[in-house]
């Protein structure tokens, strides 16, 4: 009978190779576009043979849905809903759900970036967008039902996770800092305060 092997020094070593080969790409795709960047680009970066990088992180579209899978555990959305949840008015809900958003769409806008300029030119951009804002739009949903459970909603939950996305989205943080150079101190203050209007007026 044969035993499984395991070397923990192996996986922190294809942990590592993983990990620099995502870091790689995600350079690579924010610099030159991801039409552009090819595997064996990828490797060339990563200091890794092609195909390593297959083995270790597939082909070129599913290195990209790595990266953007990887920027959501690290955005940790869960955190910031918990903190809402906690929450007894609609300014204070937004106060939160606008800092606990800035920090992701903050430490990884390089990774939004490079969604962006990816979607038009992906293998399959409808599914890309679906992984990248699904989680994101379902904890919204969560502090809308909070909202409504409160008593705070003027206005149904699926129109007020809508709003959230519209105020507190990608599309939100983009457009203000990247495209009209507000700071992300600004942003937040200012869409915190749309938010507040728009979902619960005064409340």
């Amino acid at each position: 009978m044969t035993r499984s092997y395991h070397s923990p020094r192996r996986a922190r070593d294809a942990a590592d190779t993983r990990r620099d080969i995502l870091r790689a790409a995600t350079e690579l795709f924010s610099a030159n576009g991801y039409a552009r960047v090819t595997v064996n680009d990828i490797a060339h970066r990563a200091g890794v043979a092609p195909q390593t990088v297959y083995s270790s992180a597939g082909g070129k579209s599913d290195v990209l849905h790595k990266i953007v899978a990887e920027s959501i555990a690290r955005s940790d959305a869960a955190a910031t809903t918990t903190a809402v949840l906690r929450t007894a008015s609609v300014a204070e809900a937004m106060t939160l759900l606008a800092r606990g958003t800035r920090m992701g769409n903050e430490g990884e806008q390089q990774v939004v970036e490079v969604l962006y300029a990816a979607l038009p030119v992906h293998e399959d951009g409808a599914l890309l967008w679906e992984q990248a804002t699904a989680p994101y739009r379902q904890a919204l949903t969560v502090v809308a039902e909070h909202l409504r459970d409160k008593g705070l909603l003027t206005t149904d939950v699926g129109r007020a996770a809508d709003v959230l996305w519209f105020c507190f989205g990608f599309g939100a943080w983009r457009t203000l800092v990247r495209e009209c150079g507000w700071s992300w101190d600004e942003a937040e203050v200012w869409l915190a305060r749309q938010a507040v209007g728009m979902i619960g007026g005064n409340a």
